[in-house]
């Protein structure tokens, strides 16, 4: 194994690619930060603990490097899946996503529901439902994934309800550290940022309820984890154009046109299958098509191409387009085949209806794509007019101060009820992020603005729009009734960025004795508290039946009532 010298979140940030697969001994107990090869190291910097773990063999090393993100994933799984059941009534939104679900598998197409549907579905008569289809105003992937879920016990087992949105959580947790580790080139860190998704309350939560936005979470995470691969990508394809050009004595002065980018194409992809679950899924396409613009003429000015910028824009920007958009559609239609072949899908005839199909330059268009234009419209005309007051609705200001959290399930019980031991008690889901995890990522997050002006590193820049791909476009809604679980979308990227700083207090082996050791504890009691702090919240999180004066001591804020 070939040996390479300890580098810092600093020394990591200032290289213009990825860490290299020599890394990838690095292990979670390597409390530096750090990438090590297969050999011993000097002990003249660092700390003690770095001397133990130089000291170790390659084979060790190796075999320390899966336990971390193993535990993790330990940890992942079962703060999602235990007493995944429970309640076993339907939840908040569950009202609706459950039910359209169940129908979506059993008749192709979200159908109506009887007066008193809940109290019925929740008793197991689950085949109640009617034949006339349903006003929704969502795409129908993340429902047909929570269907596939129930298909196994039935609609009358809780856990098929959401068992999905549970998988689908712990998969966010393997996928969020693989990207880490791919930009900061240390399993330490990786290892740090799944555990940080996988014990915040906001992620968990919305583990455990069969709402959408945790899908439109995940195939987000798998976009942005293709666009950092085909950053990768596509710098070495523009190296070897330029090669290849050199060597025929060709001009390179605009730039190549690169249509090999499969790691673009499956972005589009994701993020195409995002929007398919919700529709701000397309703000990641939007935000990442531009990115990826933006870093194909950094690219090429770094390559010394001399119309970097209009070889971009006339050229790469075109075949960009092609390559994302259409497929990205393409994705979003095919997931309404459901409602294409089913008849008496919502709105499926409208366009059949006399007087109803477009005319003049749009009269070619297909009556069922005219159909579903004019459902989509209807859909669009709710969304951007919804403003009914809502208890628990939170205005995107608030967001990252964690001012109005979601409460997904309440219940009030006396003495004697099941489970409770005092005068009174309660039991409640409620959406309250980690405080600790949150303030903390939002401070990181603010941190990270100041060393992208300052230092113009690129895991800094990739890291800031995932955030701003996932919160700035609510800015522009801030008189719509919607609430703070929404930040689910954009909390890899918090957590990423709380990361990327906690890398920065870490420091590096080649650090002196005194900064080392102090970056590690500091950072070793922060880990400490967070995880103590997720303990305490637990029972908020998972509807635990607690004594009423404990469950007040989980509302740090008036307005987490």
């Amino acid at each position: 194994m070939s040996q390479t010298n300890p580098r810092d979140f600093d020394a990591i940030l200032a290289n213009n690619s990825p860490a290299s697969s020599t890394t990838d001994a690095a292990t979670a107990v390597e409390v530096a930060a750090l990438s090590y090869g297969g050999h011993h190291y000097a002990t003249a910097g660092g700390s003690r603990l770095d001397d133990w773990w130089a000291a170790r063999s390659p084979l060790t090393r190796r075999w320390l490097g899966w336990a971390g993100p193993a535990i993790v994933l330990v940890i992942a799984a079962f703060t999602r899946l235990v007493g995944l059941g429970h309640p076993s009534s339907l939840v908040f939104d569950e009202t609706f996503y459950v039910k359209d679900s169940w129908t979506l598998v059993n008749l192709g197409y979200e159908a109506q529901w009887p007066a008193e549907a809940d109290a019925l579905f929740n008793s197991g008569k689950v085949n109640i439902f009617l034949n006339d289809p349903s006003f929704v105003v969502h795409p129908p992937l993340g429902k047909w994934l929570i269907g596939l879920g129930m298909l196994p016990g039935g609609g009358e087992d809780p856990f098929g309800w959401r068992i999905a949105t549970a998988l689908v959580g712990i998969l966010a947790v393997v996928v969020l550290m693989l990207i880490a580790k791919k930009l900061f080139g240390s399993t330490l860190l990786a290892t740090l940022a799944g555990l940080l998704m996988a014990i915040d309350g906001n992620a968990i939560v919305m583990s455990r309820v069969a709402l959408l936005d945790n899908f439109v979470m995940i195939f987000a995470l798998l976009g942005v984890g293709a666009m950092l691969l085909d950053r990768e990508h596509s710098a070495t394809r523009l190296a070897l154009w330029i090669s290849r050009r050199g060597l025929r004595g060709a001009s390179t002065e605009w730039g190549p046109a690169l249509w090999w980018r499969p790691w673009l194409i499956l972005a589009a992809v994701a993020f195409g299958l995002a929007a398919a679950v919700k529709w701000n899924g397309l703000y990641f396409l939007a935000a990442f098509a531009v990115y990826s613009l933006v870093v194909d003429a950094l690219a090429r000015r770094q390559a010394g191409i001399s119309f970097w910028g209009s070889g971009t824009f006339f050229k790469q920007a075109p075949v960009s387009f092609l390559l994302t958009v259409p497929v990205a559609l393409l994705v979003y239609l095919s997931t309404w085949t459901g409602w294409f072949l089913s008849d008496n899908s919502y709105d499926r005839s409208w366009a059949d209806t006399d007087g109803n199909a477009w005319t003049g330059v749009l009269s070619w268009v297909p009556l069922d794509i005219q159909s579903l234009w004019h459902f989509q419209s209807s859909v669009y005309n709710y969304h951007v007019g919804e403003n009914r007051p809502h208890p628990y609705q939170a205005n995107p200001l608030t967001w990252l101060l964690l001012i109005r959290p979601t409460s997904m399930f309440y219940e009030n019980l006396s003495r004697g009820d099941d489970g409770c031991f005092a005068d009174a008690c309660g039991a409640s889901i409620s959406g309250i992020a980690n405080p600790i995890i949150w303030w903390a990522a939002t401070a990181a997050m603010l941190y990270l603005v100041y060393r992208l002006v300052r230092y113009r590193q690129w895991q800094t820049g990739f890291i800031l729009m995932g955030v701003a791909a996932g919160y700035l476009p609510w800015l522009l809604y801030l008189n719509r009734t919607v609430f703070q679980f929404y930040t689910i979308v954009f909390e890899p990227y918090l957590i990423l960025a709380l990361v990327a700083a906690l890398g920065v207090i870490l420091g590096s082996r080649d650090d002196d004795r005194y900064r080392r050791t102090s970056g590690l504890g500091v950072v070793a009691v922060f880990v400490v508290v967070v995880i103590a702090v997720s303990v305490f919240f637990w029972p908020l999180w998972t509807g635990q039946v607690i004594d009423y004066d404990l469950l007040r001591l989980r509302w740090w804020l008036p307005t987490w009532i």
